[in-house]
């Protein structure tokens, strides 16, 4: 989710918390009560949650979506040469160097 939308949704239950909190009087006949009215709040909420969250959909086919190119490894081509050198008192040395290319 994106934090506009976190922060509305954060904004409405702010407002709608102290509502919920008094309580109505009570009621002598053909009302639903206060857990009825809580739920078909919630219920309500939810559904205009939902068509909110979808009316926002930030993706839509044909639309592009950009992302990083997968990385590339490039193996070095390496090999083992023997190089010979003579030292300062005329020693004749071989070693072995690693030469990549």
């Amino acid at each position: 989710m994106r934090k506009p939308l976190l922060r509305s949704n954060g904004a409405v239950a702010l407002v709608g918390l102290p509502l919920c909190g008094t309580l109505p009087a009570a009621q002598a006949g053909g009302g639903i009560g206060v857990g009825g009215a809580a739920a078909q709040g919630a219920i309500g909420g939810l559904a205009v949650g939902d068509a909110i969250a979808s009316a926002n959909d930030g993706y839509c086919l044909g639309r592009p979506v950009y992302r990083a190119p997968p990385p590339v490894y490039v193996e070095e081509v390496c090999h083992i040469e023997r190089r010979g050198f003579i030292d300062p008192y005329g020693v004749e040395h071989i070693r072995r160097a690693r030469v990549c290319e």
